[in-house]
């Protein structure tokens, strides 16, 4: 789950870490109010969304004076905001941050975050503060400085001078920064983060360590461990679609492609997509329906894709081990009964009672597409959605 800059920032004051002050309003004739509140020659109004690149954008204004900080509000407030990761659809605006100016003196970049291949957390920093990660990455990798955190021991005050130094910091600025990095160390792992990013964390032109700016993502599997993260859920930054579907607690990601996904189990989902795109066609979704597939999981699976008008076709890909494909027929059958499938489907059935399954569809009356084989339904249904293309 992804949340706003500023209630990222509220997270990092918890854990007595320094930031701007800030004030979000969500009208533009509040923020006479913040200019006043704040107290600041200069602040800067920073649109609320999730995605990064706000800057470039147009949504991060600065300021100088309260009719100046008015106007900016007006203008950031309501807008539709287009940066690289919002896609050429955006997003609205529909709060913003206005904070205390800074006097920055240098940039730098801190990062946490989940290393796969070590299976352990990995701290980043970098002296190229501001800039994209991805591209310092590509460009200079040098430059970004790691380290890894042991889980049972914790970011040590060694590990993290390390970091510091490498920063080319020196004397009290190195004790700021260890205690700006342990204390991140202990928001990632406190709050069950799945990423930290303090892009710039920034010294200021007197030598103080501040984070200007904080994304915070956590881990959804440990949400039942943070009752109070669901307050600050925004779902106006979230895919219809994928509300809809944690409602009816199934696993669904929406892509761009023409071919609608309806599997069972996680990474036969991921085999599935890859498949599709071998075959020809682009995966539309993600959705796993689960081990426990029911006629109701199965309504509601085919209402989410038929709502993606992109979905061209859909393919119904099972393997029955815990739940029996006699059984994924009925659903479908029953389920057919219940919503307009107005798409070709092809559907493969693999494991327990597989003949049974594909039998009870064959003579169900139904007008789809029954495979032989996991690359027979996947030659199928690309052809099927690509159709619709001539």
């Amino acid at each position: 789950m992804k949340i706003h800059e500023y209630q990222a920032k509220q997270i990092l004051r918890k854990y007595n870490l320094n930031v701007p002050k800030g004030i979000v309003i969500e009208k533009a004739e509040e923020s006479d109010g913040a200019w006043d509140a704040l107290g600041s020659a200069v602040v800067v109004v920073k649109a609320q969304i999730h995605a990064g690149g706000r800057g470039k954008g147009g949504g991060v204004k600065l300021a100088k004076s309260k009719a100046e900080t008015l106007e900016h509000a007006k203008a950031i407030l309501g807008m539709n905001l287009v940066t690289h990761q919002t896609g050429p659809e955006g997003k609205k605006v529909f709060k913003v941050l206005i904070e205390e100016g800074t006097d920055i003196a240098k940039e730098y970049y801190i990062g946490i975050t989940l290393d796969r291949a070590q299976g352990k957390p990995v701290m980043m920093v970098s002296t190229e503060g501001g800039m994209e990660i991805e591209t310092v990455a590509k460009n200079t990798p040098e430059k970004i400085i790691k380290e890894t955190i042991e889980p049972t021991l914790g970011l040590q005050r060694w590990q993290a001078a390390r970091l510091a130094y490498a920063l080319g910091l020196s004397g009290d600025e190195v004790k700021q920064t260890v205690k700006m990095l342990t204390g991140l160390w202990q928001v990632y792992n406190g709050e069950d983060c799945s990423l930290i990013e303090i892009n710039p964390l920034v010294k200021t032109a007197s030598g103080e360590i501040k984070a200007l700016d904080c994304k915070i993502n956590f881990d959804d599997n440990a949400a039942y461990r943070h009752p109070d993260h669901t307050e600050l859920r925004d779902l106006t930054e979230e895919d219809p679609l994928e509300v809809e579907a944690s409602e009816h607690n199934l696993n669904y990601v929406r892509l761009d492609g023409n071919v609608g996904c309806m599997v069972n189990g996680a990474g036969l989902a991921m085999a599935t997509m890859d498949i599709i795109k071998y075959a020809g066609a682009e995966p539309a979704n993600f959705l796993d329906v689960g081990g426990g597939a029911n006629v109701e999981t199965v309504t509601n699976g085919f209402k989410l894709l038929l709502s993606d008008p992109n979905v061209k076709a859909i393919f119904v890909n099972i393997f029955g081990g815990i739940v029996r494909c006699d059984r994924i027929a009925n659903g479908i059958i029953e389920a057919a009964k219940l919503v307009d499938i107005h798409v070709p489907v092809v559907v493969r059935l693999e494991g327990t009672n597989a003949k049974e399954g594909r039998e009870l569809l064959a003579q169900s009356g139904l007008t789809l597409t029954v495979a032989e084989s996991f690359l027979d339904g996947a030659k199928k249904v690309a052809e099927l959605a690509n159709e619709s293309k001539r």
